[in-house]
């Protein structure tokens, strides 16, 4: 199993940016993707992006204002999000899929929120 700690969420002005990371421990040597994910209030998770290797997919939606890394030697995932806006007001998880196993593996979320 692995364990996932988000961090890196706060109150940010439409136009700004926030880097959100996630500290991976445990068996991270049977991770073959990892991923970010956000709830927005009233609304079901959806993908921000993931990563296989160091090769990425996003989300339409998202785009050109992401872009998730991951720094194997420091066990962290990260997303750096620009030009924010109120849509982007979200808890965003962190994700991982290990091989031989049906289930992915969640953090707890961190909270972002975008507003004037």
């Amino acid at each position: 199993q692995v364990q996932l700690v988000e961090s890196g969420g706060d109150l940010v002005q439409p136009g700004g940016s926030l880097n959100l990371s996630c500290a991976v421990s445990g068996d991270i040597f049977s991770i073959w993707r990892m991923g970010w994910y956000r709830q927005a209030p009233g609304q079901q998770r959806e993908l921000v992006a993931t990563i296989i290797g160091h090769g990425t997919n996003y989300a339409d939606s998202m785009k050109g204002r992401v872009t998730i890394s991951r720094d194997d030697a420091k066990g962290i995932l990260y997303l750096q999000m620009n030009t924010l806006n109120s849509e982007d007001t979200a808890v965003y998880y962190c994700n991982a899929d290990l091989h031989g196993k049906a289930s992915p593996y969640w953090g707890k979320g961190t909270l972002v929120t975008v507003s004037s």
